[in-house]
């Protein structure tokens, strides 16, 4: 099947030469990295059978946050720890999205302005639900920011999972009213002000258009109908992954690359083709700034206030004990365990590390 690492050891050298002087660091990282991922360039192991004395060779991970074929471990560790967190309670799930007319400025500016979008989506849910026509007091959320749409478009997004309830100023736990949490409308509103209040003092050189304030942003917030354990687990998928997953590619030739991705109207699913070096632009650019953290926790959730999350857990009688499956010595045994993997030839003995492979020169694709 083809892969992501394979468009870019095929073509990764005509990408550097074409575009490589105004490439940031990161995107030159993430070419390297991945193309290298589990080949001879990161080194391994040389594991032997002891039944039948079958001999293979494991190369290491690149572990690039970007690679499609690294984190399903950290993928799994992020939903069990974040699981062990949700409250029972009815939760909602809310999107902010950036209206067409900011993308552009955006890109140019992902560092900051990445940052100013969730900040805002989540001041503003945070500044709404303390009204007390709607929840009355402090909640909580966690963010995860999203950067495509369909075909690798960007359409900077971001995605909350916040409790339907919040905790109020006398230390009590109030209820949001079924199947509602915030309106729309306003909450949109609010965002837009917000974002643009906080963009406008993060780079105040910029001019934005006028027509931003005569359409209401693009926002959604429902109730979550299967809990929140639905939404974290669709949230998950992204945590660590970013545009496109191998599976997905179906195609890879000396001029197309195929890929199926899901249209947002539709939803349904459909197959479309790009030049390789578009293909590898439309990727690159999902690239987050090194250091930028796409999952963000806000009020009862921020790591400053765990003792307020603790105070709910007991306001709702939140049982102490684990969940099943949520013991963290299985937890750390797991990663062990899978070191020894049963024989591909054989099916009966173990596979046991006996040696370990150098690592080769890096140089880029």
């Amino acid at each position: 099947m083809p892969e992501l690492a394979d468009v870019f050891r095929l073509f990764g050298g005509d990408y550097l030469e074409r575009f490589g002087r105004r490439m940031p660091a990161s995107h030159h990282r993430a070419l390297r990295d991945i193309a290298a991922c589990r080949t001879e360039c990161l080194g391994g192991q040389v594991t032997e059978c002891r039944h039948c004395g079958h001999r293979h060779r494991v190369y290491h991970s690149c572990r690039h946050r970007c690679c499609p074929k690294c984190h399903a471990t950290d993928t799994a560790r992020w939903l069990t720890q974040r699981q062990a967190e949700l409250l029972p309670v009815p939760y909602a799930h809310a999107i902010f999205t950036l209206p067409e007319a900011l993308r552009e400025t955006v890109r140019r500016h992902q560092k900051s302005l990445y940052g100013v979008l969730m900040k805002a989506a989540a001041e503003a849910l945070i500044e709404l639900a303390a009204d007390p026509h709607y929840v009355g007091g402090r909640i909580g959320l966690l963010a995860v920011l999203h950067t495509w749409g369909g075909a690798m478009v960007f359409h900077p997004h971001v995605h909350c999972l916040i409790p339907a309830g919040g905790l109020s100023a006398e230390g009590k736990w109030r209820v949001a009213r079924k199947g509602y949490l915030v309106p729309v409308q306003a909450l949109s509103r609010i965002f837009r002000a917000k974002f643009m209040a906080l963009a406008r003092k993060a780079h105040p050189e910029l001019v934005f258009p006028p027509s931003l304030w005569e359409k209401n942003w693009v926002v959604y917030c429902k109730p979550a109908p299967h809990g929140g354990q639905q939404v974290l687990r669709y949230l998950g998928r992204y945590v660590h992954r970013v545009a496109i997953s191998n599976r997905r590619i179906t195609t890879v030739s000396q001029d197309r690359i195929g890929f199926g991705y899901k249209d947002a109207l539709s939803q349904k699913w459909r197959n479309t083709s790009l030049a390789p070096l578009e293909f590898m632009r439309r990727f690159l650019q999902h690239v987050l700034p090194p250091g930028f953290n796409k999952v963000r926790y806000y009020g009862l959730l921020s790591p400053t206030n765990r003792h307020l999350l603790r105070r709910v857990q007991l306001l709702l009688n939140r049982p102490e004990k684990r969940r099943k499956g949520e013991n963290p010595a299985a937890q750390e045994d797991g990663p062990k365990r899978e070191m020894a993997r049963p024989c591909p030839k054989c099916s009966e003995g173990w596979m046991i590390v006996i040696g370990l492979l150098p690592r080769l020169p890096r140089a880029p694709p």
